[in-house]
């Protein structure tokens, strides 16, 4: 049985977006793979939201999971800060990442250009980050979407470096889960590009019908 690990920043709750890219793939991988579900809080803290939201967020982000149909009774869901030994993988993964190739990241350059004012040392490391979380438990498959896949293809590199370096084979090199369909991408309402939780173009999963027929009348 494979292990496989995925995760979603609890910034906000859910949308259609991470429904259709990731929840309604979880719920299909959990009968046949040994998977993982975490709620990636740390991940959240890179554009800064307001700290009195932070539980909450988490919280939100548990009950959208459950409710899309993850089953504690055959996936194990666990939120990020909780498994220091993440903190400590991503620090000594850091040792082997360098600026250059970080800088590079399409994540990075596009979160720069968005937030010009907050262009932090962890925006920067996010892929380190994201291996540190796959790689601390030796996740054969990651389902990932278009705009990770260099995230997955660098935690393979983090990895081979590592066990290059210290000549042992301590980690995996996971590949992506593939379900054999096309991913689908769900645009945001306001027609500016995919549907996120950060930019307020969202048809989210705790939305009332009468919320819905709003946004869905305004969207672009």
């Amino acid at each position: 049985m494979d292990t496989v690990l995925s995760g979603i920043r609890s910034t906000g709750n859910l949308h259609l977006g991470n429904y259709f890219g990731a929840l309604r793939n979880f719920i299909r991988m959990q009968d046949e793979n040994r998977c993982f579900f975490f709620i990636a809080d740390i991940h959240s803290l890179t554009t800064h939201p307001d700290p009195k939201d932070l539980h909450g967020n988490v919280k939100n982000v548990l009950v959208d999971y459950l409710a899309a149909g993850i089953d504690p009774g055959k996936s194990v869901i666990y939120i990020q800060s909780d498994v220091p030994e993440t903190i400590e993988l991503y620090l000594y993964l850091n040792m082997h990442a360098y600026m250059g190739e970080l800088a590079k990241t399409t994540s990075f350059k596009e979160k720069a250009r968005k937030q010009p004012e907050n262009v932090n040392a962890g925006l920067l490391t996010y892929p380190t980050l994201m291996a540190a979380d796959i790689l601390i438990h030796n996740a054969d498959k990651v389902p990932v979407g278009k705009d990770q896949e260099q995230h997955l293809e660098m935690t393979r590199k983090f990895a081979r470096r590592f066990n290059n370096f210290y000549g042992v084979e301590y980690f995996k090199e996971p590949v992506a889960y593939n379900f054999g369909e096309e991913l689908v991408k769900i645009p945001g309402l306001d027609g500016s590009g995919k549907m996120g939780k950060s930019e307020g173009n969202a048809v989210y999963l705790a939305d009332s019908p009468k919320e819905i027929e709003k946004k869905v009348k305004r969207a672009r």
